[in-house]
């Protein structure tokens, strides 16, 4: 096994309240930076390794871009085209990689698996997705939070849908940043119970989206059916009857609510279409905001 002093990013949780906020703001500066024409370079000679086993847009374009403009590299491995595919130990493929490179970005299925890469990588590793959470979503939400609105604790956030990987990434949101989250999911559907159990002091749980929508400052809500479970979208369809986050729904919150969405999004089934392309709707500033969130992640961890 490698290194124990290497910092990785598998959740939010890996990172302090005061180190979350420093990235965050040096986020806004970056984004600056490039509207302005400033080249900040400090990855120059550096490597990141972009590993997919599941398909991506948002993940892979901000990762390879972000890598790029910080004066570094990127390679991209997929299953098809690498040795990851073929049976190779997870540890063994960790250790020879991460000779290679400056950090590993991972987009995969099981959580553990992403764990016991880290386990024994040489180097940074980033959750870029697991079935369990996708914290770098998170960095690209609070940072178009704060950009809007300020300072996110305090808040009140609504979430509505499925208890999934975004629904627990928000849930360690509101025990780092210190705001109220409001969870609606069909009772079948709720998140883990261990991350109920971990973070309640930060959320309210409920099976009535106009409960959790109610004064909310944030709505949020995701695809009913997630990568893999293409198979289960008819029973979701049924199951999450009521859960369409439309114009009535955001009604309920504050007249200045804002709505997110991590895409790819739906129009008629999670989200209607007045909503998402409603004047509420930040959903495009969040997808952008994923570059330079992701930047001042990988400064944070190889700069």
């Amino acid at each position: 096994m490698t290194n124990s002093n290497v910092r990785h990013f598998l959740t939010l949780m890996d990172l302090s309240s005061a180190e979350l906020k420093s990235i965050l703001s040096r986020a806004v500066e970056l984004k600056t930076a490039i509207a302005t024409g400033d080249v900040i370079a400090p990855l120059s000679r550096k490597t990141l390794a972009m590993i997919f086993t599941k398909s991506s847009t948002r993940t892979r374009v901000s990762f390879d871009t972000g890598m790029r403009q910080l004066g570094g590299g990127s390679i991209f491995l997929s299953p098809n085209d690498s040795q990851l595919g073929r049976g190779e130990p997870i540890e063994d493929s960790a250790r020879v990689i991460s000779r290679m490179v400056d950090a590993v970005m991972i987009r995969t299925d099981e959580h553990q698996q992403v764990e016991l890469f880290a386990e024994y990588s040489a180097v940074p590793v980033i959750n870029g997705l697991t079935d369990d959470f996708h914290p770098c979503q998170l960095l690209a939400d609070l940072l178009t939070f704060a950009e809007l609105r300020g300072e996110i604790s305090g808040a009140k956030v609504a979430w509505v849908g499925d208890g999934n990987n975004m629904c627990h990434s928000w849930m360690n949101a509101a025990e780092l940043c210190g705001f109220t989250l409001n969870i609606a999911t069909p009772k079948d559907y709720q998140p883990s119970a261990s991350m109920i159990s971990a973070r309640s002091a930060s959320i309210m749980i409920t099976s009535d989206p106009k409960e959790a929508a109610a004064d909310a400052d944030l709505v949020v809500t995701d695809t009913w059916a997630s990568m893999g479970q293409e198979d289960e979208k008819a029973k979701r369809v049924s199951d999450f009857n009521g859960f369409c986050v439309d114009d009535a729904m955001m009604a309920l919150a504050h007249d200045d609510a804002l709505f997110m969405h991590c895409l790819p999004a739906y129009r008629g089934m999670e989200v209607s279409a007045s909503v998402i392309d409603g004047p509420q709707s930040i959903v495009w500033q969040e997808a952008e905001n994923r570059l330079h969130g992701q930047k001042a992640l990988l400064e944070f961890l190889l700069a």
